[in-house]
């Protein structure tokens, strides 16, 4: 069954939690003592109604303050598909963790209100989701309910998105009326609004269409471990570990192994003990070569005529997550697919202000949840793609090693000139 991820982000109060309560609800998806709790709770705070947004909040200041802090996920399936949700906050203080819950998403879904419109934090989403390179993109008018369920309002706020979004690169954008507290077009088509004739939030989830949205191209597997079971049965047995993260490899496919730019033919493909005639994006699977290759965690195995770039000098994007101001000569540890490096900060060419991308080319430094272009200089050469081509190997975090907490997140615009 095909997995979607989808980040919901938007303005504080715009419904974001009680939207997937009610996705989770009417999808039958929660526990009876998990809803329970939930009424309980909602009772205890003097809620007229089940407060669903508590099926998110799960940090007691949260709870509290009644916003989201940190990224929340959760796990619910149709018939049709499996869905991993990121809850993303909406404060600009926690910029940090919009950008953690979207790095991985297929989909990104934007909340407003319908009495406000589009908000400066509308627009703050939608550009880190255009920067994620977040593929389809979804703007739900919540709070219609509220609004009397006016078409003039929902046409209003599309027409003042659309015109933004010509700013941004978004690839698929659709826009949905609904009410996540009463449930209209969640789940279902609302007859509160005919003069909506497009499909309920869910069925746009498990229909919009995925599967070209990896690189199926230009073929990469980073090397994760190398298998030695040296096994009486299979003495001479060698195989390399790792999930694909693009392309299509098949049994027989001449690969080139880097950094060392030695070939070999794939002997056989294996997925949990399954032998393989092919694979793709994102199964995780053993390969097998002719050859015995002096290949190690780290390398990556991609095909001779299709190489990614080789490069210590990389040109990045760079959300800074830590109180701690970057700073260049910084020095830190840089984790780019199954691949670590030390690496010093050569410079910062500018930051750029979220809410109004305006490039400020003066500043000396990426402060917390600031996201600023930067040159790296890394101690080996790293095997990348620009970040548009290809998500997966086209991004990195970066550690302090002092901590070895996670400081930042990158996406490479390609080498350094």
């Amino acid at each position: 069954m095909e997995l979607l991820r989808f980040a919901t982000a938007g303005s504080v109060d715009d419904g974001k939690s009680t939207l997937i309560g009610r996705l989770l609800y009417d999808t039958k998806s929660i526990l009876e003592d998990q809803l329970s709790a939930v009424e309980r709770t909602s009772k205890a705070r003097g809620d007229e109604y089940v407060n669903l947004a508590l099926l998110m909040d799960g940090l007691r200041a949260e709870r509290e303050q009644g916003i989201t802090i940190d990224v929340a996920y959760r796990y619910f399936s149709t018939p049709r598909r499996k869905f991993i949700i990121a809850d993303t906050p909406g404060h600009i203080q926690y910029t940090r963790n919009m950008v953690t819950g979207a790095s991985t998403a297929d989909l990104a879904l934007i909340l407003v209100d319908a009495r406000k419109g589009v908000v400066e934090q509308t627009r703050r989403h939608a550009f880190l989701a255009s920067l994620l390179r977040v593929p389809h993109l979804v703007l739900c008018i919540n709070k219609m309910d509220l609004v009397g369920y006016d078409e003039a309002v929902f046409e209003s706020i599309k027409e003042e998105f659309r015109a933004f979004s010509m700013k941004l690169e978004v690839p698929d954008l659709t826009f949905i009326p609904i009410s996540a507290l009463q449930g209209d077009n969640v789940v279902t088509r609302s007859e509160k609004m005919p003069w909506y004739q497009g499909p309920a939030l869910l069925h746009h989830l498990e229909s919009v269409h995925i599967a070209s949205d990896r690189n199926l191209i230009q073929l990469r597997f980073p090397v994760q471990y190398v298998l030695r079971p040296m096994s009486a049965k299979h003495p001479d047995y060698r195989a390399y570990a790792g999930q694909l993260q693009g392309g299509v490899v098949r049994t027989g496919d001449e690969l080139v192994a880097l950094p060392s730019g030695f070939t070999s033919r794939v002997r056989s493909i294996e997925q949990a003990g399954t032998r393989l005639e092919e694979a793709f994006p994102p199964m995780s699977i053993n390969l097998s070569l002719i050859d015995e290759l002096d290949i190690s965690r780290g390398d990556m195995l991609c095909r001779p005529g299709n190489p990614p770039t080789v490069s210590q000098d990389i040109d990045a994007m760079v959300c800074w997550m830590v109180e701690q101001p970057l700073k260049p000569g910084a020095r830190l540890l840089l984790k780019h697919t199954t691949r670590s490096a030390r690496t010093q900060v050569q410079e910062l060419h500018y930051r750029l202000d979220v809410n109004t991308l305006h490039r400020d080319e003066h500043g000396e430094a990426l402060k917390l949840n600031e996201i600023g272009r930067v040159t790296l200089r890394t101690t080996v050469p790293l095997f990348f793609d620009a970040y548009r081509r290809n998500r997966h190997t086209g991004s990195f975090i970066l550690i302090d090693e002092g901590t070895n907490a996670t400081v930042g997140a990158g996406m490479i615009n390609g080498p350094a000139a």
